[in-house]
């Protein structure tokens, strides 16, 4: 008994020191690598090229698998199925293009043009507040000039707006490129619609052959993360987007399209969207009336608590089992890291990476050893010292049924 736990904590040992091993050898190479990345330069401008088409081309993939899918089960060929929903989306575009991007173009115009109007009326609006009594009487009490520090922020807000309308022509280059993503999609997709099935299939056949049916199993659990994160999300978006754009319309808001589409993109982001969508919409409403403002806080209030208790819960349900901390940290984290690419595929990079390190876990707990319970040890030890009864378990009679 004593030669054989002897064994196993010299393999747990053994096992031990391969592990640190493969870290350090990993470190090594990374190490190594930072010091000759310019022999990966051509590979760096290779993934730039092909991350934006690939990304977009996945996000449609898994739009519209699921339709494929459907019609190949009413016996329907894939490619013809493919074909009838290229010529569906082409109409839905050429009806968007004639009849809802023009007016939608033209509101943005407007907004962009009174960005600095409507930052020096809410500045003028505040100095005038800022001058009654009552905060006269605030100022007495807490020694502090509440027209200095409303000017300050305005100042800032003003600052703010005008870096956002200088980085338009940023934003020009990223459309291009979005432009060329685009005209590269239906190509892609096409043939990622028809044989994606198969994908899988030929991936995993450069594993070893003990390890297929494994990788398969990961493969399969990261595909339904994404799949179910990016469709849910989706949805979710269109519809506070859609609220939004009524909820508008209801009570008068001024560019109410623009801005309902403004909250259905930043509504991607999960926690964080909602709080950078509200800004312009807060600023428009502020500008227009007092009444305005209470009226469109009841609206996002309402929107929120509908998307919060109904939409969300139906559409999205549990399926990454993140908590929203962690969803927090992660967008934060990838958007230092990556910029605005890293918040939009924070959480759907970070759940990928959650299925691969649970199945890295769990192959290292079954291999280890180190989670096995041990029989013979039933007894615990207490302080040093002390006196303890140590009893062994029974070995179990496995004759009885």
């Amino acid at each position: 008994m004593r030669i054989r736990n002897g064994l196993k904590s010299i393999l747990q040992a053994n096992l031990l020191v391969r592990s640190l091993l493969v870290l350090l050898l990993v470190g090594l190479v990374i190490w190594v690598y930072s010091k000759i990345s310019f022999v990966f330069h051509p590979l760096n401008v290779l993934f730039k090229t092909l991350a934006l088409p690939v990304i977009l081309t996945g996000i449609a993939y898994y739009l519209l698998n699921p339709i494929v899918d459907f019609l190949e089960r009413k016996r329907i060929k894939r490619v013809y199925s493919i074909l009838g929903l290229y010529l569906i989306i082409a109409g839905l575009l050429v009806i968007l293009f004639v009849n809802v991007i023009p007016f939608v173009a033209g509101q943005i115009n407007g907004l962009i043009e009174n960005i600095p109007r409507y930052s020096e009326q809410v500045q003028e609006k505040l100095n005038e507040e800022l001058k009654n009594g009552y905060l006269n009487q605030i100022n007495a009490w807490t020694g502090t000039d509440p027209i200095k520090l409303t000017q300050g922020w305005s100042g800032k807000i003003t600052d703010f707006l005008q870096n956002t309308v200088s980085g338009l022509g940023s934003f020009i280059n990223v459309l291009k490129d979005i432009v060329l993503a685009l005209a590269t999609l239906p190509f892609i997709l096409f043939y990622l619609l028809r044989d994606g099935k198969k994908l899988p299939e030929h991936i995993v056949n450069f594993a070893p052959i003990k390890m297929r049916s494994h990788s398969l199993r990961i493969m399969s659990q990261m595909n339904n993360q994404i799949s179910s994160y990016i469709r849910g999300q989706i949805i979710v978006s269109f519809c506070i987007g859609a609220l939004l754009y009524v909820g508008y319309l209801i009570i008068g808001l001024k560019y109410s399209l623009t801005l309902a589409l403004i909250a259905a993109c930043t509504s991607i982001v999960p926690y964080l969207g909602p709080a950078i969508a509200i800004t312009p919409a807060l600023i428009v409403s502020m500008v227009t009336s007092p009444v305005m403002l209470v009226k469109m806080i009841v609206v996002w209030t309402v929107v929120q608590l509908v998307e919060g208790k109904f939409i969300s819960p139906q559409i999205m349900g549990k399926s990454l089992h993140i908590h929203p901390i962690t969803i927090i940290f992660v967008i934060l984290t990838a958007g230092n890291l990556f910029g605005f690419v890293g918040i939009v595929l924070a959480v759907p990079g970070y759940a990928v990476l959650k299925v691969i390190a649970t199945n890295a876990f769990s192959w290292f707990r079954d291999h280890s050893g180190w989670y096995t319970p041990n029989p013979e040890a039933a007894g615990v030890l207490a302080a040093d010292g002390a006196d303890v009864e140590v009893v062994p378990v029974q070995p179990e009679d496995t004759t009885k049924s």
